[in-house]
């Protein structure tokens, strides 16, 4: 009876350690997902880029970035005063906003967008594997529709500029 006890714990034991290493590996292989690893980042960029527009204030006018063209050529370029717009759209100063740059609304809508999208996306990475493939594209194919639909004026302009 005694042995018989003895061969099941051994095999409750061996039953556990296999099922440690398996949630080990399966952590591991989440760590490592490239999809996962690009979304954390760009979800990182876009909180960097908000957090730039909440710290620098349009009162004091000491935003360290300034527009390169608007130095060289001395006129404004269809970018000039996005950090303002973002500054004023992250204080709820929305016509204001729109004074500063008339685009700076869709950029800044694209970017909260994105932080949702890189959040939701990954979620569903993680909780369906076997859709992973269909989402990675429908997410890239999506983004990049949203990305040419926000930045069309700016593209237009780089082109018209050539």
């Amino acid at each position: 009876m005694t042995v018989f006890r003895s061969m099941i714990v051994l095999r409750n034991m061996l039953l556990y350690e296999r099922k440690n290493k398996t949630e080990q590996n399966i952590k591991i292989r989440r760590r490592n997902e490239p999809y996962l690893i690009i979304n954390i980042f760009f979800a990182g960029v876009i909180l960097l880029i908000f957090a730039y527009s909440g710290i620098f204030s349009p009162e004091k006018d000491n935003y360290p970035l300034t527009c390169i063209h608007e130095k060289l050529t001395g006129e404004p370029c269809v970018s000039c005063g996005l950090s303002h717009s973002f500054s004023l759209i992250v204080r709820g100063r929305i016509e204001e906003a729109f004074q500063w740059n008339r685009y700076g609304m869709r950029i800044f809508l694209f970017f909260a967008v994105q932080l949702v999208l890189r959040v939701a996306f990954s979620i569903f990475y993680l909780k369906y594997p076997g859709t992973r493939k269909q989402l990675i594209v429908t997410d890239c194919i999506g983004s990049g529709i949203i990305f040419f639909v926000a930045f069309w004026p700016f593209i237009v302009s780089i082109i018209s500029g050539i």
